[in-house]
């Protein structure tokens, strides 16, 4: 696995995003090679959460104009990552016909960054 802090680029603090954090939505923008796979080990890597979803959407630079000079901004990814805010025990048999649970405590929220506050 590539380096969690590679993938992970910079948060996207937009007031949009602000509302989806009440519900567990954290918004990132990623390297535009990583799979969401890759994107949902380096959020739980870097923040101890647990991940439930990754969308990522491809965004387009927007073309810009300077006097006569046309260009265009690059091209970047997008990933909004759900995160668990209720962990549950989970429960599942081992040898013997005994059932074992496990009790693993995640944060239920990203402080970092400026999310949450």
């Amino acid at each position: 696995m590539r380096n969690p802090n590679d993938i992970i680029i910079k948060p996207i603090i937009t007031e949009r995003s602000n509302m989806d954090s009440m519900d567990g939505k954290y918004t990132f923008a990623v390297d535009r090679k990583a799979t969401k796979t890759e994107v949902r080990q380096a959020i739980e890597k870097l923040f101890n959460v647990r991940v439930l979803k990754v969308n990522t959407q491809n965004v387009s630079g927007k073309m810009k104009r300077v006097n006569r000079n046309t260009g265009k901004t690059a091209d970047w990814k997008k990933a909004i990552v759900t995160i668990d805010l209720d962990p549950q025990e989970t429960t599942y048999l081992v040898e013997g016909g005994k059932e074992q649970k496990t009790s693993r405590k995640y944060k239920n929220s990203i402080e970092e960054f400026g999310f949450g506050i």
